[in-house]
């Protein structure tokens, strides 16, 4: 994957210490298999040919918003061996009190009117960053956040697919990067609808 990628994303090791990952805003991540193995499917002509857990991984990102009403699904595709998705946290009230966080991200009404409709088989990925560390809960309850949200994905797709192969796990961590912009939002979109065609120069490619 290119420099370019690796620094527009980068990521510290730990989230963004300003940041409750409660909030309203668009985030895009990356979560990956344990030791990278290819339980997905796989890359044919350029496009994802999805295993029975592949399809397993891909009806849950489609249920997340049936689980957490206030989340949106932007561009998301599956990979052999990695999930790139855009996560919208949307709110009502997401009992933020310093409005200068807002100069941080774009506001998700203006990302509800860029919601692609990706289909899962043809779907790219994004370069991911080291991984981050569990954020500190110092801004309340952490039950509707992003964690809480990757957390239960995670656990739905382990349930169903060790009903097919026992040894199905996830690595520990997933990576997230807080899109700022309309720039970046559309930007990392593509990167994920695009991303089988370019999975030999993956940095996850695995054979």
């Amino acid at each position: 994957m290119s420099d370019r990628y690796q620094n527009k994303y980068r990521i510290p090791s730990s989230r963004a210490s300003f940041w409750d990952y409660g909030w309203n805003a668009a985030y895009f991540v990356t979560i990956c298999t344990k030791n990278r193995e290819c339980w997905f499917g796989d890359v044919v002509d350029g496009m994802m040919d999805l295993s029975p857990i592949g399809h397993i991984a891909n009806s849950c990102w489609h249920e997340i918003p049936n689980h957490f009403p206030f989340v949106e699904s932007g561009a998301h595709i599956i990979m052999p061996n990695h999930v790139h998705g855009i996560v919208i946290i949307n709110k009502p009230d997401d009992g933020r009190t310093d409005e200068r966080i807002n100069e941080h991200t774009v506001e998700t009404q203006n990302f509800a009117s860029l919601l692609p409709n990706a289909d899962m088989s043809s779907e790219p990925s994004e370069p991911p960053e080291p991984p981050s560390n569990k954020p500190k809960n110092q801004f309340g309850p952490q039950s509707k956040n992003l964690a809480s949200i990757i957390r239960g994905f995670k656990i739905g797709v382990t349930k169903n697919a060790r009903q097919i192969n026992p040894d199905f796990t996830w690595q520990s961590r997933f990576h997230d990067h807080i899109i700022r912009d309309e720039k970046s939002f559309q930007r990392i979109s593509e990167y994920i609808i695009n991303n089988p065609l370019k999975w030999s120069d993956d940095e996850f490619y695995n054979k």
